[in-house]
């Protein structure tokens, strides 16, 4: 049996990589005993009890850019984080520890390095976050989402390219599946639209528009994702008939609406596998993996990168599936709803363009990612 920890945390970037390993692990070693590490305060203390796996905090965050009082509070968690890891490796005693990200796996990853127990960890963009490139100066591999983020890593000991872990779900349903679930017809061009689970201002105010033109159009479907926070402002400026369209019942359903024939607006969807198995196009941002979850299925899209991630990762992302003639992108604040506008109907109108972005995607999906990282985990496991 191998003991096995997982760390992660902050945001979904990084979490539902770090359970799509776990599973894949469980698949390949069903008698591991895994323990995830996260923070108290992180999205992972909500999603990780869920997936049944073991639980342990410790208390740490992020660092300021700007020295104040507060970085030195920081500083202080960070300390007392290092304890609290050492004291969790000494309890645990894992075979392998595995570390996808934010500040949280910092010092579970060093502390595990430091002991000589066999770590790697998991960069899902093509700019490396600050964390792990410290981290891949002491782990033992760094398995990168991106070819191109080799080159944040000169002095990691082994560096693999992998791809990104995408979940299972989004391989499973078929595109039947995923129209049959949103009532669509086999004619309807069908674009999922989408900001990540907080949403993304800047898409969902020019969607307003998108969503107006669009509003009687024969044989199209939007499928509007605009995270919990931003719903209420989309619905208050659609202020018409929420009735009219097939798919009125199932967004009723999914606590949304519907708007003319061609518009469904959702707050968030759980079942976001059902609408990638069912999109034609998708307008984006440049998350990680998200894009990975576009790859797999093959989707071209629009992509708006978020401005302000961190080193600017989200529109070096979105490059390289624009360089593999997989996606558009328009800059955050260039976006216009003259300019979506102009991209749904262009791609509506040509098909043999939107298939030769479709195989770009793939080019650049990786659907065993998951799978090659646990098994170079469990290779490496002392």
């Amino acid at each position: 049996m191998k003991r096995i920890i997982i760390s992660g945390g902050g945001t979904g970037g990084h979490i539902y990589p770090a359970i799509t390993i776990y599973k894949e692990i469980m698949a390949i070693l069903p008698d591991a005993e895994v323990l995830y590490v996260g923070t108290a305060a992180g999205l992972e203390a909500t999603l990780v009890p869920k997936e049944g796996i073991a639980f342990r905090t410790i208390p740490v965050q992020g660092l300021q850019r700007q020295l104040s009082l507060k970085t030195l509070t920081t500083l202080g968690k960070t300390c007392l984080s290092l304890v609290k890891a050492n004291a969790i490796i000494s309890d645990f005693k894992p075979d392998v520890v595995i570390g996808t990200g934010g500040y949280v796996c910092g010092p579970i990853l060093l502390a595990a390095a430091l002991r000589k127990v066999p770590t790697i960890i998991q960069e899902q963009n093509v700019i490396a976050g600050i964390t792990n490139k410290i981290l891949s100066r002491f782990v033992d591999v760094v398995a990168v989402g991106y070819e191109e983020a080799k080159k944040s890593f000169g002095k990691a000991k082994r560096i693999v390219y992998t791809g990104n872990p995408v979940r299972p779900e989004v391989l499973v349903d078929t595109r039947e599946q995923g129209r049959n679930y949103f009532n669509l017809t086999d004619t309807d061009f069908t674009v999922l639209i989408a900001g990540g689970s907080r949403g993304a201002r800047t898409i969902n105010t020019a969607m307003i528009e998108v969503h107006k033109h669009f509003k009687n159009r024969e044989n199209l479907k939007l499928i509007h994702v605009t995270g919990s926070g931003e719903f209420d402002t989309v619905k208050a400026a659609l202020d018409g008939d929420f009735t009219q369209s097939n798919q009125a019942d199932i967004a009723k359903a999914l606590g949304g609406f519907t708007y003319g024939r061609a518009t469904m607006v959702l707050p968030y969807l759980h079942d976001m596998p059902k609408a990638l198995a069912a999109a034609d196009l998708a307008v984006f941002r440049s998350g990680a993996i998200g894009l990975a979850e576009l790859a797999v299925r093959g989707i071209p899209s629009v992509l708006v990168p978020y401005p302000y991630a961190a080193e600017d990762h989200q529109t070096y992302n979105a490059r390289i599936f624009v360089q593999e003639g997989a996606a558009h992108m328009i800059v955050d604040k260039m976006l216009s709803p003259k300019d979506l506008i102009g991209e749904i109907e262009m791609f509506m109108d040509n098909p043999a363009l939107l298939q030769q972005m479709a195989a770009g995607a793939l080019q650049l999906g990786k659907p065993k990612a998951a799978h090659d990282i646990a098994t170079i985990a469990l290779e490496i496991a002392k």
